[in-house]
């Protein structure tokens, strides 16, 4: 993989991980277009890593409230605000582990096409902006409670099938059950750390079966380059979203799935 191929495809990584407008349909542009050869499973795990760290450095005042209202909850045993958090997104977390368990291979045999990715980016984006326009924006994060977590939790496993966006149909469902934007944003935000990680420590099981066409400067720079990009995405994402809504975004994921119906169906 060329210098060049290498940093545009982490930068997409960085890029598309966390705006609601799914990164398999951006990954297929340029594989298509530049006849790109699959970047890998090390590369794969490289910018997820990346991703990861930008959302947990991010977050880290959420993650360390978390972690000390976790330890809190032990030995008082009692809830806080902090556990609670901690045990919906856990809670949350479930659904798209045991689906992805489940229906793994069948949908890496049939969900990967160019039309499902087409359908998903159009049709979620549609419903994108039906949920921006008819969510109430009455309920904050704190006031998240067990039946919208799993609302949204059961709305992730539709992240699944390529071309739906994690963070679109969380960020949908968290609109539609009534948080305000950048409060469903910041659940689908937080949402991504224990997924990431989980795909994470998947894909490290499966390298060792697979040759390694990088060095580790290569994996490092994109890394870094997945990771400043996710970073800076969120911070304009979770700054703008009040004041823009869905709509930028809902029209973007529209124009790609007529490009993606235009030029590869």
């Amino acid at each position: 993989m060329e210098w060049l191929q290498l940093l545009a495809l982490a930068v997409i990584q960085g890029l598309t991980e966390f705006l609601p407008v799914s990164s398999s349909a951006h990954l297929i542009l340029p594989a298509q277009l530049l006849g790109w050869q699959d970047q890998g499973l090390a590369f794969d795990v490289a910018v997820h890593i990346g991703t990861l760290m930008a959302v947990l450095w991010y977050y880290r005042s959420y993650v360390g409230r978390m972690t000390i209202g976790a330890l809190q909850g032990v030995q008082t045993r009692q809830m806080n605000p902090d556990l609670k958090l901690a045990l919906l997104l856990a809670w949350a977390t479930l659904p798209a582990v045991i689906a992805g368990f489940l229906f793994k291979d069948m949908l890496e045999q049939h969900a990967r096409s160019v039309a499902v990715i087409t359908t998903t980016t159009l049709l979620f984006g549609a419903l994108l902006w039906v949920a921006d326009r008819r969510g109430s924006q009455r309920i904050s994060l704190a006031a998240v409670g067990l039946g919208v977590a799993t609302l949204i939790g059961l709305a992730q496993v539709l992240a699944l099938i390529p071309g739906t966006s994690r963070s679109g149909i969380t960020i949908t469902a968290a609109l539609l059950l009534g948080l305000h934007r950048e409060d469903a944003a910041n659940f689908s935000f937080l949402l991504s750390i224990p997924v990431i990680l989980g795909a994470v420590v998947l894909m490290i099981a499966e390298l060792a079966s697979e040759a390694q066409i990088f060095s580790m400067l290569q994996l490092l720079v994109a890394t870094m380059t997945s990771g400043v990009v996710a970073y800076l995405t969120i911070a304009f994402f979770i700054r703008l979203v009040n004041q823009l809504g869905m709509l930028p975004f809902v029209i973007y994921r529209l124009l790609l799935g007529l490009v993606l119906l235009v030029f590869f169906l």
